[in-house]
């Protein structure tokens, strides 16, 4: 009579051993993900720190924009940035990629005229890689 009940609501001799058994089947799988995660972020620390800030932006006339911001490079390492040229539907309007020179200073300013195809509103940088 025991047996029955026990297998009825779920007892089983061998439960204790399957429990522990997702128990270790658990531990190992959140293990496997924390180590990926540190490792991922690991091996993403070691790229240098490159950032960006607009500055301002000036409207030239109907077929250019003056755009003014700031790069934050490594030292010794060379840059390219794209600048970009909006209008009021936030169509880009022009486009310019620029080489930025090694230098001893981590920030500088730089100011590029960008030519547009039509009047534009804004100017502003699009993104930075290093070459």
């Amino acid at each position: 009579m025991s047996s029955n009940l026990d297998t009825r609501y779920g007892r089983a001799p061998n439960r204790s051993l399957r429990e522990r058994r997702l128990l270790w089947i658990g531990a190992g799988t959140l293990l496997a993900v924390l180590v990926g995660w540190v490792v991922w972020i690991g091996l993403g620390g070691s790229q240098p720190l490159l950032e960006t800030r607009d500055i301002g932006h000036s409207v030239i006339d109907a077929h250019g924009v003056s755009v003014t911001f700031e790069a934050s490079i490594p030292v010794g390492r060379a840059a390219s940035c794209a600048v970009e040229a909006l209008n009021e539907g936030f169509t880009v309007v022009g486009w310019k990629v620029i080489d930025l020179p090694p230098s001893e200073r981590y920030s500088r300013a730089f100011t590029e005229v960008v030519r547009t195809t039509e009047q534009s509103n804004t100017g502003l940088i699009y993104r930075c890689w290093l070459t």
